[in-house]
């Protein structure tokens, strides 16, 4: 029996919110998502409030996921105005946390939940998509694995996820006894990622509080177990997904991936300018696709320019962190699922990768060398 949507508001008649309220009857319940089994819906919070609300949240989540029919349930919470056509019986609350009217965030580090037993975390960024940014992040999560550290994938773009393409995995992840989703592993990397949640040619046409909600389920309800380094390859842009990930995250550091022009990097200075609001120190800048190197003859010709990245890192003061060349075999093993082989095999594209990992690495260990976790990367 199909799920529907007053199945699900009658399971939530029972919850109350901290203030006495019905959760069902409130302003605070977005609109409510039911198919083929699974159910996505948000409760709306201010920043404050995330501590008292999460017992509502659990009793929701549990609340759903015994109804008939239901296999997954995705509840989380999020500072998101509630719908239109909700109750207001509810006064009317500021604007959202983190998205002033004047660009103002609040700072990150103050507010991020721990994951437990995630040590650190790793952003994986770019202003804009088709810089590279997923294959960048995806190559140094399998570096830092090969380098004999427990290492995870967070794939948090919603809307075009990448890593299990570039992973070569596939299939619905299970669901442990403790009710956590359970994350794929290859190359000795856990990944998560919405892709697995949904067919391949499926459009994730969602607004932000959905968004919003399955990011924080990706965050708070994936067993990772003990992970050195967590790397979360970010959604493209700089709106409410990266600030969420940025407020709820506590992250070591980010990493910027941008092409060499100009256009490229109008963006990438975004980035950087983010992270800098929410008090996210950028470990530096990769110029990615930063020369095409010709299979026959090895000759590098900059299409895109060539030492923008640089420049730009020396301009604001942040590390540069490498070029990666523009090459056939790159795009040929991402496509296979077979990155692994472009590390291990020899081709133009390996040492400037290595490279570049390992100038992460290092940046990383700055940061983190006075972190109570300890300097875990000191293998290197």
């Amino acid at each position: 029996m199909a799920v529907t949507e007053a199945d699900v508001r009658r399971a939530l008649e029972g919850i109350k919110l901290p203030d006495g309220q019905l959760l069902a009857g409130s302003s605070r319940l977005s609109s409510i998502m039911a198919k083929d089994g699974k159910v996505i819906f948000a409760i709306s919070v201010e920043a404050s409030e995330v501590n008292s609300f999460e017992p509502v949240r659990l009793a929701a989540e549990r609340a759903v996921r015994g109804l008939p029919g239901v296999s997954q349930a995705l509840v989380g919470l999020t500072a998101e105005k509630a719908a239109s056509g909700a109750s207001t019986s509810a006064p009317p609350r500021p604007p959202v946390a983190g998205v002033s009217r004047l660009g103002d965030a609040p700072k990150a580090t103050a507010s991020a939940t721990q994951m437990p037993g995630v040590k650190h975390v790793i952003a994986v960024a770019s202003g804009k998509g088709g810089v590279g940014k997923s294959t960048t992040s995806c190559n140094l999560a399998i570096a830092l694995a090969a380098r004999g550290l427990k290492v995870g994938m967070l794939d948090a773009d919603i809307y075009g996820p990448s890593q299990p393409k570039l992973f070569g995995v596939a299939g619905k992840p299970a669901i442990n006894a403790q009710r956590k989703i359970v994350p794929h592993e290859r190359y000795g990397v856990k990944v998560m990622s919405i892709g697995f949640m949904v067919e391949e040619e499926t459009a994730m046409i969602w607004r932000g509080p959905m968004v919003m909600s399955a990011l924080t389920q990706m965050l708070r309800d994936v067993d990772w177990g003990e992970l050195d380094v967590l790397v979360i390859d970010m959604p493209p842009g700089t709106g409410d997904a990266q600030l969420t990930i940025a407020q709820q995250t506590p992250l070591a550091g980010a990493v910027i991936v941008s092409t060499p022009q100009d256009l490229a990097l109008l963006d990438a200075r975004r980035g950087v300018a983010m992270f800098a609001k929410v008090n996210v120190p950028v470990l530096g800048i990769v110029e990615n696709m930063s020369a095409f190197c010709c299979p026959a003859c090895q000759k590098l010709t900059p299409i895109f320019g060539h030492g923008g990245a640089r420049l730009e890192a020396e301009r604001r003061g942040i590390p540069f962190l490498g070029e990666i060349p523009l090459n056939a075999c790159i795009r040929e093993y991402s496509d296979r699922g077979q990155v692994m082989k472009m590390m291990m095999e020899d081709n133009p594209s390996r040492e400037s990768l290595r490279k570049v990992c390992q100038n992460v690495a290092m940046q990383v260990f700055k940061e983190i060398i006075k972190s109570p976790a300890g300097p875990v990367l000191e293998i290197l």
